[in-house]
């Protein structure tokens, strides 16, 4: 029985593929480019490793597109006939049950299976990290940190992931509010591997929280290299840098790292959309004219309106197509949420219905002008919107459109109200966009009714 570079036991067949599948390991945990090349030179040298497998289906399905889901029933049919032939370990075979709740849209019972695995092997670092990928996925940053502070003081030092664990124990921190923790935690974590992006990332997502944007170019000035080796997530990481110039008022630098880094490659992935989608429309929610940026983001998101894998992703698809002015392409999208909603089979599905269907329809009126009736629907859905999943960051685009419809049909203390509620869940902190926003309000009580 070989072991792998965590330490667990393994059925790889030969030292080639073990060495593959521990590259594999580290280029997932460091969102790395090369994750790909490496887990199929792992099931090139050894074609029967269920587990290989099953991590290939988890990956694919963490992408949020369609057509990729019968790619990882492909995958979970080579790991069940892999575990015929060489009698995977329960911990491998537990990866192999992951993938099969999340095909079957049960991605709380995946979670549940990793955490299994957790629970006798903490010190499996993949575990983890797919576990806090779906967890993302589903919004459970309270799950994140329970499931990393159960494991974290088996994985010390001696870890080779250690400094991994501390990046998404940071982020896990920020999106609970622990802000001076994540701070150090991710810093901690970067000390130890200089390329872990997710760590330096969730530090970036304290000094957006914390309203602290110069500090946050400081940052990130510099360490480029922490992101560069990444798959897509790159783009990410330039997108906070891109919101903290925002913030300092610097629409310009915004607007540049938008064209030559964030869209530099016009891709068709969520992620990148959502980058694109939520920058634009804070620069516009600013009063910047960003030329037709929309209509590259529009013409790429009108082949995914049938994909119903991600309500985070079908409400940025659905910025895309309001911004670009794609009437038809909206009316399809929105009524595949409402037959998706209507089914309500799978945890996806539900949360087409909610926050789905009042978000996507107050986004709808946003971009129609019927700011009143934005307001309202954008209201109803902020109250489950973590349940889209992402980062308070990433949604915090809805509770600007939110705010900006409320003041636009005039309804001054209700978006008040949202934005002290907004302040509250970033621990009183303020960024330039809400003191902008309530300098509005300011002026708006001061001008008498007519």
């Amino acid at each position: 029985m070989r072991h792998d570079i965590f330490g667990q036991d393994t059925t790889l067949a030969s030292e080639a593929a073990l060495s593959a599948w521990n590259a594999t390991m580290r280029a997932f945990l460091a969102h790395g480019a090369a994750t790909p090349t490496h887990l199929a030179a792992t099931l090139q040298a050894d074609p029967d490793f269920a587990l290989g497998h099953a991590a290939k289906g988890l990956f694919f399905l963490l992408l949020g597109r369609r057509e990729l889901i019968a790619t990882a029933r492909e995958a979970l049919s080579a790991a069940g006939a892999a575990a015929l032939k060489t009698q995977p370990t329960p911990r491998e075979m537990a990866y192999v049950e992951a993938l099969s709740a999340y095909l079957d849209g049960a991605l709380s019972r995946a979670v549940a299976h990793l955490e299994t695995v957790l629970a006798t092997c903490p010190r499996d670092a993949l575990a983890a990290k797919l576990s806090h990928a779906i967890r993302f996925v589903l919004g459970d940053s309270q799950g994140m940190r329970r499931s990393l502070e159960r494991i974290l003081p088996a994985c010390g030092p001696d870890h080779a992931a250690h400094g991994y664990l501390l990046g998404c124990h940071a982020f896990a921190l920020e999106e609970t509010g622990d802000y001076a923790a994540a701070e150090a935690a991710g810093r901690a974590g970067l000390d130890t591997c200089p390329d872990d992006a997710w760590g330096l990332h969730a530090v970036a997502h304290v000094y957006d929280m914390t309203g602290n944007a110069r500090a946050g170019l400081g940052w990130l000035e510099g360490r480029e290299a922490a992101w560069a080796h990444c798959n897509n997530f790159r783009f990410h990481v330039w997108w906070h840098k891109a919101l903290m110039h925002l913030d300092c008022g610097d629409t310009g630098a915004a607007l540049a790292l938008y064209d030559h880094e964030i869209r530099a490659e016009k891709t068709d992935d969520y992620r990148d959309i959502s980058n694109g989608t939520s920058l634009l429309m804070r620069l516009e929610l600013d009063g910047v004219d960003v030329g037709d940026r929309w209509e590259e983001l529009a013409e790429v998101s009108m082949n995914r309106t049938e994909d119903g894998c991600l309500i985070f992703a079908d409400l940025h698809y659905l910025l895309a197509l309001v911004g670009g002015d794609r009437d038809d392409a909206v009316t399809r999208l929105t009524s595949r949420l409402y037959r998706d909603a209507r089914a309500s089979r799978t945890e996806i599905e539900q949360r087409m219905a909610r926050p789905g269907l009042a978000t996507a329809a107050g986004l709808t009126a946003f971009g129609e002008g019927d700011y009143a009736t934005a307001f309202r629907h954008l209201l109803i859905g902020r109250k489950d919107l973590q349940s889209a999943g992402g980062s308070h960051a990433q949604r915090d685009v809805f509770d600007r459109l939110c705010i900006d419809a409320g003041l636009r049909a005039g309804f001054l203390d209700a978006a008040e109200t949202v934005l002290d509620e907004r302040r509250m869940k970033r621990g009183g902190y303020e960024d330039g966009y809400a003191m902008a926003r309530r300098s509005i309000i300011a002026r708006g009580r001061r001008i008498p009714a007519e």
